[in-house]
């Protein structure tokens, strides 16, 4: 539906801080600004705070290419370039930006404690495929049929993922390593996204 500038309830302000997407804890959360929040905006974005070893969960858009700004902190972020088979990772400090192409399946991963970022797309409302969903609804018999993994095996493996999400890891998850900031200079995926310095260079160069 068109915005009308005459309408006595347009306007041009908006609280990026006002509508949860997902809160996993107090220190780690979405909020999001998209046309439902305010109608004149062209674009959207989720505003998101995040603390070390967290991660926005492998997904994809069908309708959107998205921009990463980082705010304050380190990530990662990782996108599967569909043409190419390969994953192209790159280490983003405050300032720089990491573009996502539409269908492009992608994740963000926190290197400290102090993350602050926007996911900006190109679209008022962006649809999202998450990788949880797929994950455990999918039957295992599928998978087996597919690709040879045991059924057994396959269901006990995704057994955790009760529900769509997309902070990761599921809260209470023991079997996580945390990531190390030093170390070596970085090497080609996929031996580590954690090694070397916050130095803002790609890990696929």
């Amino acid at each position: 539906m068109p915005v009308n500038p005459s309408d006595p309830s347009f306007t041009l302000f908006g609280d990026s801080m006002r509508t949860v997407t997902e809160q996993r804890d107090a220190n780690n959360y979405i909020f999001q600004l998209f046309g439902p929040q305010l109608p004149t905006i062209k674009t959207g974005f989720f505003n998101a705070r995040m603390t070390r070893g967290i991660i926005i969960q492998p997904h994809w858009h069908t309708n959107a290419s998205e921009m990463v700004f980082v705010i304050s902190g380190t990530v990662v972020t990782s996108v599967f370039n569909p043409f190419t088979q390969k994953v192209m990772t790159y280490r983003l400090n405050p300032g720089q930006v990491c573009v996502l192409p539409k269908g492009w399946f992608h994740w963000i991963l926190a290197l400290t404690d102090d993350v602050h970022l926007l996911t900006i797309f190109d679209q008022p409302t962006p649809d999202v495929v998450f990788g949880s969903d797929f994950l455990r609804v999918i039957p295992a018999e599928v998978m087996n049929r597919a690709y040879c993994v045991d059924p057994s095996a396959y269901a006990q493996t995704v057994a955790p993922i009760q529900q769509s999400t997309i902070l990761g890891p599921p809260v209470g998850c023991t079997n996580q390593k945390q990531p190390n900031e030093a170390g070596p200079q970085p090497k080609p995926y996929p031996s580590s996204y954690f090694a070397g310095p916050a130095a803002p260079i790609p890990y696929d160069a």
